[in-house]
């Protein structure tokens, strides 16, 4: 499963855990939250997310394109 990180605030939302408080199941992957899904910190729409994931000991964050 993979981690998106808000680029407004880093708010990392994190697929297995999903975002209880606001209804989102644990194992929710993010391209399948609603469009009206906001980041819980600062509120950023999902286009202001990045996909991180690690390979090695190395971090790679890729841009999404526009969900």
């Amino acid at each position: 499963m993979n981690k998106y990180i808000c680029t407004m605030c880093n708010y990392i939302y994190n697929e297995e855990k999903g975002d209880t408080e606001r209804g989102i199941a644990p194992g929710t992957m993010f391209l399948d939250l609603p469009d009206t899904w906001t980041c819980p910190v600062c509120g950023a729409t999902k286009d202001k997310f990045f996909l991180s994931y690690d390979q090695g000991p190395r971090r790679k964050i890729h841009k999404i394109d526009k969900v």
